[in-house]
């Protein structure tokens, strides 16, 4: 087992109208200040837009759980949050 991050990383999970669920580390800028980290099952860490906010919906605890677990397994302290709340 993976040990866990002392760090805490904020996470909003978002859901797709298909179903598939992402993480996104909102604090964490990945290429330019518009994309930010994100994690999915299939594809695992890659950049995300801002502007997925408009294609995906809040995703609720269960909806979520299992993502939540796979993070967490390779090390993630999540601090699960409800909306992106950029720094500024």
């Amino acid at each position: 087992m993976t040990e866990q991050d002392t760090y805490k990383t904020k996470v909003v999970f978002r859901k797709f109208p298909d179903g598939q669920v992402i993480a996104l580390f909102y604090e964490e800028e990945w290429s330019n200040p518009y994309d930010f980290a994100s994690y999915m099952h299939v594809g695992q860490h890659g950049s995300a837009d801002i502007g997925i906010v408009y294609d995906t919906e809040l995703a609720t605890t269960d909806e979520y759980a299992d993502l939540k677990e796979e993070l967490e397994s390779i090390g993630y302290n999540l601090d699960v949050r409800q909306r992106i709340q950029r720094k500024g």
